[in-house]
């Protein structure tokens, strides 16, 4: 199993980037998948996650500004992040508890991670 980010690069402050996840694999089946970002000199944190029926959670510094969604026949993850701040800056991860067709179980794997900077 395989996660793949994609999406990240440089903007300017009140800009949009449009992130993108996909799973592959052998998949049996997909619960939560979510995205995580770690800023210069931070811990990772949590950005925002989506159940796989569709309801999202985010955290408080990007409410309004960002939304998660998800395509369940493409494995796929997706964050729209609109009025980028200069904060926003970090590299963004996103994960997914996912279960292969060899196991009874769920585990979390990680993207690679993708850049986004925010700077004029």
């Amino acid at each position: 199993v395989q996660l793949q980010a994609s999406g990240g690069g440089l903007v300017q402050p009140g800009g949009s980037l449009r992130l993108s996840c996909a799973a592959s694999g052998s998949i049996f089946n997909i619960n939560d998948m979510g995205w995580y970002r770690q800023r210069p000199g931070k811990q990772r944190e949590l950005v925002a996650r989506i159940t796989s029926g569709g309801s999202p959670v985010y955290a408080d510094s990007v409410k309004g500004r960002f939304t998660i969604s998800r395509d369940n026949a493409k494995k796929t993850v997706y964050l729209q992040m609109n009025n980028l701040k200069p904060d926003d800056t970090a590299v963004y991860y996103c994960n997914g508890d996912i279960r292969d067709y060899r196991s009874t179980w769920y585990e979390t794997y990680w993207g690679q991670g993708t850049q986004v900077t925010v700077s004029s």
